[in-house]
């Protein structure tokens, strides 16, 4: 069973949902990501998806493409991003960690060598959001020996049988992004959340995770009451991006907010 298994299967046996939030890797400097990781899971963080940064982030709306510019204009790379997670697991050894990103990246360093190289870091699982399933065997086929989940989005348009193709790709969660369009845009219709999950629920047994448009407690409450877990991107690098020039105070404004949809998935 792998991490990101495991770590499911307990929360529902605690009837928890699970809480994962997403930082880009090295923003607003290298030094921050891997002391923040660990706030975060103090926070209550139950997973966390590290962004690997990108130049052309295409899914990704205004806020996360400046936290890939802070990154990248730090020179920091996909090997970068592996050795922050190895540190990470200098001092946790339990919690997932899943890459999100784009193909470019993997693409460059070959993908039996990332997945080995992701293995040993300590990663748990790859989302790449540029990559469809029908396109993603080969890559499934390096990351399977290497134990890593392969992680698919699903979308409000995504058909029966797209949903039903995503979800034989995927492992560990899938997770549907609950607005159309780019991250940190459009607002949250939890009726039209609720109704696709119940159709998603239809062709998978895996947890479901629901990203964009979840900024603050109240939201996270109403997903994390319908959803196996919920993912809180924009909401956290505009924390980091309003401190990016007094870094010490990034890990408790972040910690802050999460905490607050900890104490409301919790009750």
């Amino acid at each position: 069973m792998s991490r990101i298994a495991q770590r499911f299967s307990q929360l529902k046996a605690q009837g928890r949902t699970a809480l994962i939030p997403f930082v880009t890797a090295g923003d607003p400097n290298p030094e921050v990501t891997v002391p923040l990781m660990h706030a975060m899971v103090e926070a209550g963080a139950d997973l966390i998806e590290l962004g690997v940064p990108f130049s052309d982030p295409m899914a990704d709306g205004p806020v996360i493409q400046r936290a890939s510019e802070r990154a990248l204009g730090h020179h920091v790379r996909l090997r970068d991003v592996l050795d922050m997670v190895k540190a990470f697991r200098d001092k946790d050894a339990d919690t997932p960690v899943i890459l999100m990103g784009y193909l470019n990246p993997l693409e460059i360093m070959g993908y039996e060598t990332f997945a080995k190289a992701a293995s040993e870091a300590g990663v748990d699982g790859v989302l790449t959001v540029d990559l469809p399933p029908e396109e993603a065997s080969e890559l499934r086929t390096a990351l399977r020996p290497a134990k890593l989940d392969p992680i698919f989005l699903l979308s409000p348009t995504s058909t029966a049988e797209r949903i039903q193709r995503i979800c034989d790709a995927a492992s560990g969660f899938v997770y549907y992004v609950s607005v159309k369009g780019i991250t940190g845009a459009a607002s949250l219709d939890t009726d039209a959340v609720s109704a696709k999950l119940k159709e998603i629920r239809q062709s998978t047994d895996l947890p479901i995770g629901v990203g964009f448009g979840i900024k603050d407690a109240a939201s996270a409450k109403a997903v994390g009451a319908m959803a196996d877990a919920v993912i809180v991107g924009s909401a956290l690098v505009n924390r980091v991006e309003e401190h990016a020039n007094e870094p010490e105070r990034i890990a408790p404004a972040v910690s802050e907010l999460l905490s607050g949809m900890r104490a409301a998935l919790d009750e």
